[in-house]
């Protein structure tokens, strides 16, 4: 009486792609919203130049800070740099305050290992949500071989792993809101 149908219906795909372009129109809808986590409903940022108050580091390090944080708000968000300050709906600008290295786990003669510390005061306002304004100290650091002196460390994959942490924690702060 009944015949079975050996095949089986090929899988319907329609579903699956609605569902992917509704998630993808809501996503676009409502802000700035990137998949590193970054969302603002700000269009433009100003990134200042970063100044170094700590009285150590290489002469380029505030200037390379600076550029790096600026490429990473553009590599991983829609926000237009802006030159000038007045033009940011975003601003991030501050000071080193933090560069030292110091002895750490000490053994009978010498230390056992350096710990370099960088700290980096930022300045944020949000002119589109004052309230999400704030002043805070990010830092972060790295034990060394006891034998590696500062001058050493300046400008090695080292010192640039905990810049781009840093840059990694301000952006958070600013755009991520985590």
């Amino acid at each position: 009486m009944f015949q079975i149908n050996p095949t089986p219906a090929p899988p319907q795909r329609g579903g699956i792609s609605l569902i992917f372009l509704f998630l993808l129109l809501f996503l676009q809808g409502c802000g700035v919203y990137s998949f590193t986590g970054a969302y603002t409903t700000a269009e433009s940022i100003f990134v200042g130049s970063f100044l170094n108050r700590a009285g150590n580091g290489s002469p380029s390090l505030t200037i390379d800070f600076t550029e790096k944080l600026k490429e990473y708000y553009q590599r991983n968000t829609r926000l237009k740099i802006m030159d000038v300050e007045k033009d940011g709906q975003l601003v991030v600008t501050g000071n080193f305050v933090t560069y030292r290295l110091e002895p750490v786990a000490a053994t009978a003669n010498q230390a056992a290992q350096n710990k370099l510390t960088i700290g980096v005061e930022v300045n944020f306002t949000n002119r589109k949500e004052p309230k999400k304004n704030f002043k805070q100290t990010f830092s972060f650091y790295k034990n060394f071989p006891p034998n590696q002196t500062l001058s050493q460390l300046e400008g090695t994959s080292d010192v640039n792993e905990i810049l781009d942490q840093i840059i990694q924690d301000i952006f958070t702060k600013t755009v991520a809101d985590w």
